[in-house]
């Protein structure tokens, strides 16, 4: 099982993989569609403005400025372009990110497996 997979398992998440890419056009960055603040609920994640919820377990939104671009490193080392739409602290201090691909599919991921590129296209 993923590492990504078995971490969500843990946290009561749901996540899904996004598809590495090459030739990157990054998109613009969204203006819904993401929790910013404020921790993510059951419904934010039904409605689709987050992609996990922490059911009320979260210790908080993380400082960080959302939405921004990102890479995220997989467990097999491969690179994919992202959109980070969601930062929070789990009940056990690890940082849990909500990220979206290109295409709108969620991926949830620890901080430490994403380099954050900030508010300006990386093109």
């Amino acid at each position: 099982m993923r590492l990504i997979g078995r971490l969500a398992t843990m946290l009561g998440l749901a996540a899904s993989p996004a598809l590495a890419g090459e030739g990157i056009t990054w998109p613009d960055l969204p203006t819904t569609g993401f929790v910013v603040g404020r921790t993510a609920t059951v419904e934010d994640a039904k409605k689709g403005n987050a992609t996990f919820s922490m059911d009320g377990k979260s210790q908080g939104a993380l400082p960080i400025a959302i939405p921004q671009y990102v890479w995220w490193t997989d467990e097999t080392g491969s690179k994919h372009p992202m959109i980070l739409v969601q930062a929070e602290l789990a009940p056990d201090g690890t940082k849990i990110v909500g990220l979206r691909d290109f295409g709108g599919e969620g991926t949830v991921a620890t901080l430490l497996e994403v380099e954050l590129l900030g508010t300006k296209k990386p093109n």
